[in-house]
């Protein structure tokens, strides 16, 4: 049987999601912004969980219809088989959105929503009361120009929680963001990657992981790994595939420095929960120093002034970053920012800039690199 999936994204990595959703083999797949669908068995459940790097979550479709009263709404709810899906003493609470939409209101829509599910899981399993006290089960619905769409959460908490990053600096980049910077940089088995502002860590990791194939959601466990037609063995193959297929030969090399010597010490312990331990160099430096080797790929996530410090100090230390790659130029530096004056501050315009959001902050990757060589015919 194939199901259709869904997998949200943050705006500007949709790009970078899609051919991890296509490398897993993935059927039909639609991308939109912020999102990505495609179809696949229950396999690809698993898959997509251990696998997707930039995704944040990999939600099973259920059903698509048009809804304009709560009628048709409930209806539509009611409809689904839940009674195959959940069982009878499932938590099964409802989330939803609604944009554009005749049913404006969210708190109504999830009422009508949940008390459509009881009704039919009531029905379905042949019982008067439903003690919502076993498995966890995550319903979601969106409302889009009066578009319904019926959802089950595959994964639980977020995969952006590796299940490495047991504390964070003040400010930290989350991972699906950092893996698509990775991405970005073109990052490659045999890279040195290196991060004058590293923080916890997390963009060197990423790298690292990403080098040597390692799948993210390794160290971690899903919401689906409960759910009847996701039984154990086909985890245990997907997780048994992913192990096989880590690269424990890659040259890959990573190096982080750091002004604040406690951001340095977590991103040790980070790179050592992650796997990537001893790729993996940390050490405390001011960015004044900063003198990487002519093959290195800087990627860096500079703090500012949105949560940290303030916004004379991240010019100023943009400033310094700017003057260090020109004094050391390397192949390839990648800074992600909402500095909307970062080249100025840098000094240098960037080669191409993508637009990407850290969390619900717009920023931009700033890109330099030298020409790329011309392929010859």
């Amino acid at each position: 049987m194939n199901y259709r999936l869904i997998a949200p994204c943050y705006f500007g990595t949709e790009s970078t999601a899609a051919f991890e959703v296509r490398r897993l083999g993935a059927e039909d797949v639609q991308v939109t912004d912020g999102r990505i669908a495609f179809s696949g068995p229950a396999s690809l459940i698993a898959e997509a969980n251990l696998n997707l790097r930039c995704a944040e979550r990999v939600l099973l479709l259920l059903k698509t219809y048009t809804a304009t009263t709560f009628d048709e709404l409930f209806d539509g709810v009611y409809s689904v088989p839940w009674e195959e899906l959940i069982p009878a003493n499932a938590q099964f609470p409802v989330k939803g959105s609604s944009l554009s939409s005749t049913l404006s209101s969210v708190p109504a829509c999830q009422s009508i929503v949940k008390k459509a599910v009881v009704e039919r899981l009531k029905k379905g399993h042949r019982v008067n009361l439903l003690p919502e006290d076993g498995p966890l089960y995550k319903l979601r619905f969106s409302l889009r120009k009066n578009q319904v769409e019926l959802m089950l959460d595959t994964t639980g908490d977020g995969l952006h929680k590796r299940g490495y990053r047991r504390n964070a600096t003040g400010a930290p980049i989350k991972e699906t963001l950092a893996a698509a910077i990775a991405d970005l940089g073109r990052v490659r088995r045999d890279s040195l990657v290196c991060d004058p502002f590293c923080g916890s860590g997390t963009m060197v990791i990423e790298a690292a992981q990403k080098a040597m194939n390692i799948a993210p959601g390794l160290r971690r466990r899903f919401a689906a790994e409960r759910y009847s037609f996701c039984p154990p063995a086909l985890w245990a193959a997907a997780r048994e595939k992913a192990l096989s297929e880590i690269r424990r030969d890659a040259a890959f090399e990573g190096r982080g420095w750091d002004i604040d010597p406690a951001a340095v010490e977590l991103a040790r312990q980070n790179a050592k929960l992650a796997g990537v331990g001893e790729r993996c160099v940390f050490a405390q430096a001011d960015v004044a120093d900063f003198a990487p080797p002519a093959e290195a790929i800087v990627l860096t996530n500079p703090p500012y002034g949105e949560r940290l410090g303030d916004l004379d100090e991240a010019a100023r230390l943009a400033g310094v970053l700017g003057k260090r790659l020109a004094a050391h130029p390397v192949s390839g530096t990648y800074v992600i920012t909402a500095d909307a004056d970062f080249e100025a501050h840098f000094g240098k315009k960037a080669v191409r800039r993508r637009k990407l959001y850290n969390g619900m902050i717009p920023c931009q990757v700033y890109m330099y690199f030298p020409p790329r060589p011309l392929k010859q015919g």
